[in-house]
């Protein structure tokens, strides 16, 4: 592990539960956690590492909040697999084509897809809030498969920023879920896309196991009070989450696209 300063050490951590908590809720961690991994770890350490640290501190707390949900909620966990194992097919998918392609042109459409997204859901009072409709249907449970896990994760290993976000959205239009157990089956989704994009990182030794470790408690503690709270305060709390991490991503884009 590179020498990094007991201070630093300690915002990671206190950056790894803050993500853990936001993830839990309503996706989104992701654009606390990388960018503090990306500032914390010393001048001319590679990208790759961030990124690989950031997948192994995350898949602990997902998996945590996921335990979590399941022992309270009422997930289809077999849909849940079924739409990770998608997931983890387009997420590579995405990445292949990542390889040979410049994502700031599609960083303008995010913006515009999630100002709509958010416009919906001002504008919807009663997306998400209405109790589950009960098992879903064949063709949504396909449809859900084919958007939730092959189209969102290929945005997945394409772009990335907002996954979890994207995900909830979808689960709760395509499979008529509250906005609590869309979380729920998101976390078990992305525990799936998370676990091979660590293998892949991990295979190729870019995995700084020791500062991952000591942020993945915090991360854990994070994401286990995350779905706490979540299912403590219901859907109309994870809606305002919801809709202040989207504005959140859109000003992250925004800053990477024109001021970065």
């Amino acid at each position: 592990m590179p020498d990094i300063a007991l201070t630093t050490v300690i915002a990671l951590c206190l950056a790894a539960l803050a993500a853990g908590w936001i993830d839990a809720v309503v996706g989104g961690g992701g654009l606390l956690l990388l960018p503090a991994l990306l500032l914390g770890l010393p001048a001319g350490t590679p990208a790759a590492f961030a990124l690989g640290t950031n997948k192994a501190v995350a898949i602990v707390g997902t998996s945590g909040a996921a335990v979590t949900y399941a022992r309270r909620a009422p997930v289809d966990v077999r849909t849940a697999v079924r739409i990770g194992l998608a997931a983890l097919a387009g997420s590579s998918a995405g990445a292949f084509f990542a390889a040979g392609m410049s994502t700031e042109v599609l960083k303008p459409v995010i913006m515009v897809v999630l100002l709509a997204v958010a416009a919906f859901v001002i504008l919807r009072p009663a997306f998400g809030t209405a109790p589950a409709t009960g098992p879903a249907g064949p063709r949504r449970i396909l449809a859900a498969i084919a958007l939730a896990g092959l189209g969102i994760g290929f945005y997945d290993g394409l772009v990335g920023p907002g996954t979890g976000t994207f995900l909830v959205l979808a689960l709760t239009a395509v499979l008529h879920l509250d906005l609590v157990n869309a979380s729920a089956t998101a976390k078990i989704v992305n525990c799936c896309t998370n676990a091979g994009a660590l293998a892949t990182f991990a295979w190729q030794g870019t995995v700084l196991w020791q500062l991952a470790a000591l942020m993945a408690v915090f991360n854990l503690a994070g994401g286990t009070l995350g779905a706490r709270t979540a299912l403590k305060k219901g859907s109309g709390f994870v809606r305002v989450v919801l809709l202040a991490v989207v504005f959140a991503l859109v000003g992250n884009l925004a800053y990477e696209q024109w001021l970065a």
